[in-house]
């Protein structure tokens, strides 16, 4: 009983070192095909969109597909970019593309 209680603990112990980082948050593009208005989003970007080692396209393209498609829209609050939005349109150009397509939200 000692030897597998042992075991199981040295299992778990190892699990939790190699365990991978949280990536951070969704994007949220709000899977429409047509806006008409724009949500704040909710949190920043994380190591899923800034870490080159963690990204995936299909994750950086929604982003890119997003602000290219959308960024003339208002948001649906009649609300200025926050803090965080102004964060993922900086990732947006930090993939290179166009800033001038987020200026407005940049300020």
């Amino acid at each position: 009983m000692r030897t597998t209680t042992l075991a199981v603990a040295t299992l778990l112990t190892l699990a939790a070192c190699s365990a991978t980082p949280d990536p951070g948050p969704r994007f949220d593009d709000q899977a429409q095909a047509e806006l008409t208005c724009l949500n704040h989003q909710s949190a920043a970007p994380g190591p899923r969109y800034t870490d080159p080692a963690q990204r995936r396209t299909e994750e950086t393209l929604a982003v890119l597909r997003y602000y290219t498609a959308n960024t003339a829209k208002p948001y649906c609050d009649n609300q200025p970019a926050t803090t965080t939005d102004r964060d993922w349109a900086k990732l947006y150009v930090d993939l290179g593309a166009d800033p001038a397509l987020v200026a407005t939200l940049l300020k």
